[in-house]
């Protein structure tokens, strides 16, 4: 059923990349009735001052987005933040919202959730069928654990906790910072980087890698999408259904932000996972699919990144090529 305009919404990481998508999203869609919260204002890991928060404001939808996430690096480099914040968090609102009478809370979890080694299309029933990629093993545990988290809501309170497994996702207010980016913000700042200063840009690992990836707005479309439509106790993969390798996704972002760039791979870095692409059959079923292209994706991206920081424009004037 479709959402009433006026319901109250708060959305958990709202300056987020995914946040801050859904937040784009339900003003462009209406929605009045907005809650966020900053971190000087609600610490998400105090239990007692979300309970607070959550008291006060009595949300009637959440969408919980909020955690600690990274590339590679940046989950070797902080394994204890990534798992405690990321705990404490999800239990700190999936709790709240059971206490204070939430009806529906849709929580956002990656598909390092799922087994390293399976190269085919990843269903939803795949979840613990093998161990997990070590190069995101403490984020993973702790996404593996929300899920569970929400599950167990609905089987002791009846509680329409749902969770959605997106794929990569990128976009406006992605990190962009070269020692914690994903894939995508990295290789944007990297071939950014490598116009300002006339060097190569090096990727990481061997470029074999493939990798499917989500704009941040294909996803807040699916998130309303499901808090709308999909009631069920499993939870529901996202993604485009689609994949490219690191070294042909290399190649798209230097045609973007730099089509003179040269590329190199450090193969002595590690590749992390080689294939994870997400067999998203159910959520096509329900009637959901992505609109936004990789390439129209990659150019949204170096477009916000360009505008959000106006004084690491390169000497030409990027933007007026879109």
């Amino acid at each position: 059923m479709p959402i009433p305009r006026d319901t109250r919404i708060y959305v958990a990481g709202h300056t987020g990349l995914v946040g801050s998508a859904i937040l784009r999203l339900l003003a462009r869609e209406g929605f009045s009735n907005i809650l966020t919260a900053t971190r000087d204002r609600l610490d998400l890991r105090d239990q007692a001052a979300v309970n607070y928060w959550f008291k006060a404001h009595r949300p009637e939808l959440v969408f919980l987005a909020a955690g600690t996430a990274g590339g590679i690096l940046a989950n070797a480099t902080y394994p204890a933040d990534f798992i405690h914040d990321n705990l404490i968090i999800a239990g700190s609102i999936v709790h709240a919202a059971h206490v204070h009478g939430t009806k529906k809370l849709v929580h956002v979890a990656s598909s390092s959730v799922y087994p390293r080694d399976l190269t085919r299309p990843i269903a939803e029933r795949d979840l613990l069928a093998g161990p997990l990629e070590p190069t995101f093993e403490y984020y993973a545990v702790a996404q593996l654990a929300a899920l569970n988290l929400c599950a167990s809501y609905r089987k002791q309170h009846g509680s329409d906790f749902i969770s959605a497994v997106a794929t990569n996702v990128y976009g406006p207010h992605d990190n962009f910072e070269l020692v914690t980016a994903p894939v995508v913000p990295s290789l944007i700042r990297r071939f950014h980087e490598s116009h300002r200063e006339g060097k190569p840009v090096v990727v990481w690992g061997t470029g074999k890698p493939r990798r499917e990836l989500l704009h941040a707005d294909d996803l807040a479309s699916a998130l309303l999408f499901l808090a709308e439509r999909y009631e069920g106790p499993g939870h529901v993969n996202v993604g485009t259904g689609e994949d490219v390798t690191t070294a042909e996704l290399a190649d798209l972002v230097r045609q973007v932000v730099w089509p003179e760039a040269k590329i190199s791979f450090d193969a002595t870095k590690p590749d992390g996972t080689m294939r994870r692409l997400l067999d998203v059959s159910k959520v096509h079923a329900l009637g959901w699919r992505h609109s936004i292209g990789l390439r129209e994706g990659l150019e949204r991206a170096y477009r916000w990144f360009l505008e959000s920081s106006p004084e690491s424009r390169p000497p030409h004037d990027a933007l007026a090529s879109f």
